[in-house]
């Protein structure tokens, strides 16, 4: 009997041990900001007005649940009220269901779901237009921006500076959400769902801010860098927006410092969104998850990021969703970057019209639930640094850009991501490099060249292409010491000669490499290095009468030796032209240069994975509560993402790889090695600081988790 008693005695002895355990761990968790923990899997229900006839709380819940997510963006105001608004320039859902909103955030948050609502403030309904129409966009020709019965806004107006506050503020008033996200916000100088340009806004309330914000200039009616007062209203964009944007972020926190604010820009939000969309154009571009994520972690390393992966390949074809194959790629680029998952639908997921990736978000966010502990908590060992020409990249500057990411991605070379504007404020971070890289980075503040200028004489090295600094050549004699005599030579046809196979050895079999697109002809007299001669175009012709190629006095490459550094200019479309072409000799160009400027770079992670197999490397510290400001402590994890589906324009079901041999670069000998599928324990070797392992079988993701 004195054993049962003191077998009882220590049972509850051990469950008051357990319960005084929870109990601390949910007060930790509780201490931090829900959003904070980094574990998101978001599901964005778009609502067209018509759905919410159909939308059941109930059902929506269930299949959340069953799609493992954690959280649920929903529609709730702006363009118009998901909700019995009472305010009467809001205009109403014409098919609202007075109880819905209110019943979904209580069901949701009975089943421990967040829930973020979405509003849009961008457009207005034409019945509050005709009543106010000094609220609207008008462009310099006299037209309004319409979509419908939908009216662009002007930003300045009273809509945007006052009736949208009084929005927010009635819906976090009348139902207990967790953030509100903000659909498209900012100047709109396009019709985005109709690809048509319109121009500056000329309403007469951005005429008048812009002239007390500028002494009195008027409001620029063209885009024109080289017009100083355009300049001065790209200010007083960035000025106006973050006061709008600190104006609600007091609003909302003044409420309910929990909740959280979710949108595209970077200030006074809590989590930074972004999206994965469908490509407008050829080539596709497979690492716009891991490009986006990047960018933006790096760039600002206080926030949550949740990149989207949109359904839709087009806003005209919102019901027709890209391939599986691509949705699997964007989210295991998500949790293998550091961001959560996050899926952006038309409607909830009942009756819907192409289920095709279904299957794919279920094992995707099954997975990452399971996992989560493992996700979300890390640092970046990369010593690589790629400047990104702007958050959202596009025309020729992104082909360039993309080009280059390319190049390391096929070969396994780690690198970081950061925002072109950002430099100044990651100054001290950017120390941390071996090798800087600015691809086509053209307008830069005078307070950047005065960082880029600091980092080389700490000893990091750079290495720019085509036509970066050419906006500011006092910046290019300061840092480089070279001056443009041709910055737009098409030079198609034109010849680069490799003089150097010490250097260029990846290019001992070739004497002459054509070229494409842009030929930068610049003078490097002043430089301490020149090498890659560049030679006039070849004749066309019949065999017979070809020749040409003949030396123009020029290079394509020009060093200026600093201290401790290098600083490299290659002023020609290099990522361009592979990221075009695919051709390997320009890989091969960029990657002996890479060498020669930082010797090591091919060494953290030594691979024989194909190079369509991603690899993303991070360290990493489990995501719990006291890890929460200890990242990247605990270990390293390997993702191996299958892009072998890819095929430049269709995405199949990856080939499944056998025996990757793979050496990291850890300088810790590790407790354990395992994969996160099985939690199977992988045999590895330890040597000179390296972690050596095979990966038997990769199918369409694995990580491997080196623990320390």
């Amino acid at each position: 009997m004195r054993i049962i008693k003191a077998v009882f005695v220590c049972i509850l002895i051990f469950c008051r041990i357990i319960s005084m355990a929870q109990a601390v761990q949910k007060k930790a968790e509780s201490a931090i900001p829900w959003w904070k923990m980094n574990n998101l899997r978001v599901i964005q229900t778009n609502l067209p007005d018509y759905d919410v006839l159909k939308l059941n709380p109930d059902s929506l819940v269930k299949d959340l649940k069953y799609f493992s997510a954690n959280t649920l963006i929903i529609n709730a105001g702006g363009i118009m009220a998901y909700y019995p608004t009472k305010l009467d320039f809001h205009y109403r859902n014409p098919y609202l269901r007075p109880a819905m909103l209110g019943d979904v955030v209580k069901k949701c948050h009975e089943a421990g779901i967040k829930v973020i609502v979405r509003f849009d403030f961008s457009r207005i309904h034409k019945s509050v237009f005709e009543q106010n129409p000094d609220w609207c966009y008008i462009s310099p020709k006299g037209e309004r921006m319409i979509n419908d019965e939908m009216v662009v806004v002007s930003i300045n107006a009273p809509y945007v500076q006052d009736r949208a506050f009084r929005i927010i503020e009635e819906v976090i008033n009348a139902y207990p959400v967790d953030g509100i996200f903000l659909n498209m916000p900012g100047y709109q100088v396009n019709n985005a769902y109709e690809g048509k340009y319109y121009g500056i806004d000329q309403n007469d309330a951005d005429k008048k801010a812009f002239a007390a914000y500028s002494g009195g200039k008027e409001l620029p009616k063209a885009e024109d860098r080289n017009d100083s007062v355009y300049l001065r209203y790209l200010e007083f964009k960035t000025y106006s927006g973050k006061q709008w944007s600190e104006k609600l972020y007091q609003l909302v926190k003044s409420k309910n410092d929990r909740i959280a604010i979710c949108t595209y820009t970077d200030q006074f939000v809590d989590i930074i969104r972004h999206e994965s969309q469908a490509s407008a154009s050829l080539p596709y571009w497979p690492y716009g998850a891991s490009d986006n994520i990047a960018n933006a972690t790096a760039s600002y390393p206080d926030h949550i990021i949740s990149n989207a992966s949109i359904q839709q390949i087009s806003f005209q074809s919102r019901f027709n969703a890209v391939e599986p194959g691509e949705v699997s790629i964007r989210l295991y680029e998500n949790i293998a970057g550091g961001s959560g998952l996050d899926l952006s639908l038309m409607g909830d997921m009942r009756d819907y019209e192409d289920e095709r990736n279904f299957e794919v978000i279920k094992k995707v966010y099954g997975f990452h639930k399971k996992n989560e502990i493992w996700y979300g908590n890390y640092s970046s060992p990369a010593k690589i640094l790629i400047v990104a020409p702007g958050s959202w990249p596009s025309g020729l500057p992104a082909q360039e850009y993309r080009g280059i990411q390319l190049m390391l991605k096929e070969v396994h070379i780690p690198f970081d991501i950061i925002e072109q504007k950002e430099i100044v404020n990651q100054f001290p971070a950017l120390k941390n490099y071996k090798l800087i890289i600015l691809p086509d980075i053209t307008g830069v503040s005078v307070n950047t060249v005065q960082v880029l200028k600091q980092v080389l004489q700490s000893g990091v090295q750079l290495l720019a292409t085509n036509k970066t600094l050419s906006d500011n050549p006092s910046a290019l004699k300061e840092i480089f010491s070279a001056s443009i005599v041709n910055g737009d030579l098409d030079g198609t046809g034109n010849y680069i000669e490799i003089d150097d196979y010490e250097i260029f050895k990846r290019l001992t079999k070739q004497k002459l490499i054509s070229w494409k697109y842009n030929l930068g002809l610049y003078d490097f007299s002043l430089m301490d290095e020149r090498m890659l001669p560049l030679l006039s175009k070849g004749r066309p012709g019949p065999p017979e009468i070809t020749g040409g190629q003949e030396p123009m006095g020029f290079h394509a490459i020009g060093i200026r030796k600093y201290p401790k550094a290098k600083a490299m200019l290659f002023p020609s479309n290099i990522g361009r032209a592979y990221f075009q072409t695919g051709y390997e000799q320009y890989k091969n160009i960029l990657l002996d240069l890479i060498s020669f400027l930082y010797p090591d770079a091919e060494k953290l992670i030594i691979s024989s994975a194909p190079p369509r197999v991603e690899l993303v490397l991070k360290n990493y510290s489990r995501n719990i509560p006291e890890n929460f400001k200890n990242p990247g402590k605990e270990g390293m994890i390997l993702h191996c993402i299958n892009l072998t589906g890819f095929s430049g324009n269709t995405y199949f079901p990856p080939l499944t790889v056998n025996d990757c041999r793979f050496s990291i670069q850890t300088g810790f000998r590790p407790g354990s090695v395992f994969l996160m599928n099985t939690k199977k324990p992988l045999p590895f070797t330890y040597q000179y600081g390296r972690v050596n392992f095979i990966l038997n079988e990769l199918h369409d993701y694995e990580a491997i988790v080196i623990k320390r």
